[in-house]
């Protein structure tokens, strides 16, 4: 593995006698790095690639690829048949609206879908070799850092890949509806590669930064969250003008992703070359001091408000009586023995997306208002099961769940002590996202005529904090691999949150019968943004004399089928921990 050379940054930095700047002598040393990494052959990095024939090996031929093809196709079909227009008659000659629309809506879908699956193929791609403790043999390989980093992109995106491939034949039956040319489909099916290129990238990038996987995967997705929001967004103003829109595609997008995805696989690749981590095996503590000494931008400080809350200091004294240990042991030192990079980043991140969000949907857009719970519960839904998916099975992982077991402490106290730090930590950085939303009400007094609106705005994010966590919690216990339990929470809320708005708004663009769509409508009964969008506003923030009347059974509905679903996860979880043979189930 190749080492500084004197006449490098860091040799430069260690020898002159005096404290170089942090800031200056990262960006002078990740820039020396990223030109180093640049320099590979692509040819080379794929040919006779044992990382990537390794990959694509394990990861395409296991149940779990062919079950999720079966399962791609069959909701496209599924989605194709529904949204099929039900004219008698189609006049090709005037661009039918039904057929683009039923494109649009094709593409789109398989966009979002996209977006969500890529950081889950890309984001333990090197965090994972730590997790697995063979990051070190990978480094000690004959592979360039860049042809590793290239392997496991590339592999991580071929079975996505093949997902998209697999979608055209279904493509093929919309273009005799008329509405869209060839032209424009093979755009989109580039824009939709290059998507899955970039995202898949981020994941990479992210994954080099992480020892583990639930850490780069949540990263990750807040990363896309935006692209994700702005790609939409761009299709859908662009709908007017096609031939703009083909052009953005074919030339704006493919520029943005290759420099992006070149600079983020460069990156990747010098943090190999130059591994912060060798030695540890994946399992080094960070110490705090340091970091903060080192660290660009955001600073956590354990001792002051309301850093505390969230990463309070080690403890330095004796624990109290009748203390519980597992919690003191996990707030004090288990979440936060990797460091705290994961958490400035997401703070940071949030933030700087919540700004915005806040002067253009509390102050200018308040008919819109309710889009600004919406990010809230988004932030949780991605970063609060990080902290509680994988309480159980990190011990599991370790190998050590049999020496907690077999201590004095119950099931219970043990489980406790687990799912409060968990949901402290969780809630209190869902808390930051709370204060510009409280900040924008308390400032626009067109909020003070809709209180049942102010109200639902704060008490449905945190009804979602509490299932949320349940639901991780509860995954957490009966799965074995942390990546399983937060794989499966994501999907039980998709399927809770995101899939019965969804198909609404899937039945109304579609225009189908007022029956189905009532009864569509009450199926999302137990999602959080039916409720949202069921709230009362009042005439100020619709500016005008209208108002907006809501739903308030279906509010009353939303919180009943929650405190449902926590009592189902309850009686779940108390089966899994009942006292009679609760160690022999717990292993």
């Amino acid at each position: 593995m190749n080492k500084p050379s004197a006449d490098s940054p860091i040799s430069s930095a260690a020898t002159s006698g005096s404290v170089p700047n942090p800031v200056s002598a990262w960006l002078q040393t990740s820039f020396a790095s990223v030109v180093n990494a640049l320099h590979f052959n692509p040819v080379a990095a794929f040919r006779n690639n044992p990382v990537l024939q390794r990959e694509l090996l394990v990861n395409l031929r296991t149940n779990r690829s062919f079950l999720l093809l079966l399962v791609y196709q069959l909701v496209l079909a599924a989605v194709t048949l529904v949204a099929w227009p039900a004219d008698e008659r189609l006049d090709l000659s005037k661009d039918p609206p039904s057929a683009r629309r039923l494109v649009d809506l094709f593409f789109l879908g398989q966009y979002v879908i996209a977006s969500l699956m890529a950081p889950s193929f890309a984001a333990g791609t090197i965090s994972g070799e730590k997790e697995r403790q063979t990051y070190e043999m990978l480094l000690a390989s004959p592979l360039k850092p860049s042809a590793i980093v290239l392997g496991k992109l590339v592999a991580a995106l071929t079975h996505l890949a093949l997902l998209i491939v697999a979608s055209l034949p279904i493509i093929v039956l919309f273009l005799p509806l008329g509405g869209v040319s060839v032209y424009e489909v093979a755009a989109a099916y580039l824009g939709l590669f290059i998507s899955v290129v970039l995202f898949g990238a981020i994941g990479v990038f992210c994954s080099s930064y992480f020892s583990r996987t639930s850490n780069s995967l949540v990263v990750s997705y807040l990363l896309i969250l935006p692209l994700v929001i702005g790609g939409v967004l761009m299709w859908q103003m662009l709908a007017g003008d096609g031939l703009l829109r083909l052009k953005v595609v074919v030339l704006v997008v493919p520029a943005f992703a290759l420099a992006a995805v070149t600079l983020m696989c460069a990156a990747a690749a010098s943090r190999m070359l130059y591994p912060p981590d060798v030695g540890s095996e994946g399992k080094e503590v960070v110490d705090l001091e340091q970091e903060a000494a080192e660290a660009v931008g955001l600073v956590i400080q354990p001792d002051q408000f309301p850093d505390r809350l969230f990463a309070p200091p080690r403890r330095e004294t004796l624990m109290a009586d009748g203390a519980n240990p597992v919690y003191d042991k996990e707030i004090h030192g288990e979440i936060f023995s990797q460091g705290t990079l994961m958490l400035r980043l997401v703070i940071q991140i949030s933030i700087l997306l919540a700004i915005p969000l806040m002067g253009a949907l509390l102050f200018w857009q308040t008919p819109h208002a309710p889009w600004f719970a919406v990010y809230v519960i988004v932030f949780n839904m991605l970063v609060g099961p990080v902290f509680l998916a994988g309480t159980m099975t990190s011990e599991r992982e370790r190998q050590t769940l049999d020496l907690l077991i077999t201590t004095t402490l119950s099931p219970w106290k043990i489980f406790w002590g687990k799912f409060i730090v968990g949901f402290r930590v969780a809630f209190v950085l869902t808390s930051f996202l709370v204060w510009p939303m409280l900040l924008g009400v308390g400032l626009n007094t067109d909020f003070y005529s809709s209180w049942p609106l102010i109200v639902g705005m704060f008490a449905i994010p945190v009804v979602v904090s509490v299932v949320n966590a349940v639901i991780a919690m509860t995954a957490s216990l009966y799965q074995e691999r942390t990546s399983m339990a937060l794989m499966t929470t994501y999907l039980a809320l998709i399927v809770l949150y995101v899939v019965p708005p969804g198909a609404r708004v899937l039945a109304s663009t579609l225009g189908l019968s007022s029956t189905v769509q009532q009864w569509i409508e009450w199926a999302g009964v137990a999602s959080p943004f039916s409720a949202l969008f069921s709230l009362p506003i009042g005439p100020p923030l619709m500016r005008g004399d209208s108002s907006y009347a809501g739903q308030p059974v279906l509010v009353i509905g939303y919180f009943v089928c929650s405190l449902l679903i926590v009592a189902l996860a309850a009686c779940l979880i108390a089966w899994k921990l009942r006292p009679k043979h609760s160690a022999g189930r717990l292993e």
